[in-house]
């Protein structure tokens, strides 16, 4: 490489970059937008379902129950009366689940503990799963209560007490954010560089390129580099966003975060470069990259399906998926700590992603106006 040659390339790109609203538009405000929007929008807690309750017992106990459901952090006990109106408020969508307190539940809990009933909404699984768990974990909580309180033994021989390491609330902001972060830092590699580089194939600038006496590896260096360092700015932002805004615990090093970045940005880049550089249009290039780097990142990374619950061919699939690497590294250095040994493993392999997207980059880009 040619020094001089080298800065005057890179001093051209950054004025192209600083003149070019939509360039800071895509790597400033649109991860902005992005980590709120994933954030706020997105959401796998289940707190305050409506549910409906019918009381078919005046006992002390189904009352004492009753309360206990309308005490729950989990319920919101939006509307009380028989089961034919809350069926009617539960197909309406106002309700999420039914819980029916029987006749006799009062005589039934003085002697076996007693029963209820939970009908739940099936169109929406993991809701009605949801309420069948948390209703049944709060009639055996009121049944332990109950028990201390009359100075008797639980009726359970076993106590099961559940300790989750890293995240005792389950909050899935906690690993929803960083993985929201993977997917912004795999939106603005790809689709900065795709849409920039496809800019200039368009306007002629990149012939004109060409045609001086600047290398390959010249070119794509000046390329790469100053959307590496945007990319490190937009990631930054939203480390920072993640921390002070969403309260996600940050528990690694900074420099682990720094190495996992750098290498998963590399095949980004990379990814951007190569189709901007096969296609020479800014519209073909945003499709292409929205196909093939932000759909996969969100649906084949494990950022909101698990990989293992997937079908077997399409967990082999997911293994060509970059940010498949990136996540869960980001949510091990953010809610767990440093763990070099996964670190070095997932770099490793995002580092072979970059090394043949670029050296495709390379064979692709003719030095000749076809």
């Amino acid at each position: 490489m040619n020094g001089r040659r080298l800065f005057a390339m890179m001093r051209k790109e950054w004025l192209q970059v600083i003149r070019d609203p939509s360039s800071l538009l895509i790597a400033v405000v649109l991860p902005v937008l992005l980590i709120f929007l994933f954030g706020y929008g997105v959401s796998l807690d289940t707190a305050k379902t409506r549910i409906g309750m019918s009381l078919q017992d005046t006992g002390e106990a189904a009352q004492s129950l009753a309360g206990a459901f309308q005490a729950s952090p989990y319920f919101e006990v939006a509307e009380i009366g028989p089961v034919d109106r809350l069926g009617n408020a539960l197909v309406a969508g106002r309700i999420r689940g039914i819980i029916v307190i029987p006749q006799d539940f009062s005589q039934d809990a003085a002697r076996a503990g007693g029963t209820i009933q939970v009908i739940a909404d099936g169109g929406q699984p993991n809701t009605a799963s949801f309420v069948a768990a948390y209703a049944s974990g709060v009639q055996a909580n009121w049944a332990e209560a109950r028990s201390t309180e009359r100075g008797r033994e639980a009726a359970a021989p076993i106590t099961v007490e559940q300790r989750f390491w890293f995240n005792p609330e389950l909050a899935s902001r906690f690993f929803l954010v960083p993985g929201a972060i993977a997917v912004v830092m795999t939106m603005i590699g790809s689709l900065l560089t795709g849409l920039v580089v496809a800019r200039e194939w368009e306007r002629g600038t990149m012939e004109a390129i060409l045609s001086t006496p600047v290398t390959m590896a010249e070119l794509i260096v000046t390329k790469v580099l100053p959307y590496f360092l945007l990319g490190l700015v937009s990631m930054t932002v939203c480390t920072l966003l993640a921390v002070f805004v969403f309260g996600v615990p940050f528990r690694g090093s900074p420099l682990a975060l720094l190495v996992i970045a750098s290498c998963f940005l590399i095949p980004a880049l990379g990814q951007g470069l190569f189709i901007s550089a096969a296609t020479k249009n800014q519209f073909v290039a945003s499709q292409i990259t929205l196909l093939t780097a932000f759909l996969p990142a969100m649906m084949l990374s494990g950022f909101l399906f698990e990989i293992a619950s997937m079908p077997a061919w399409v967990q082999w699939l997911t293994t060509i998926i970059p940010a498949r690497y990136l996540i869960p590294s980001l949510q091990t250095v953010f809610i767990a700590g440093d763990d070099w040994g996964m670190f070095a493993r997932n770099c490793l392999v995002l580092l072979g992603f970059g090394s043949i997207f670029f050296l495709l980059t390379a064979r692709v880009t003719k030095r000749k106006v076809a």
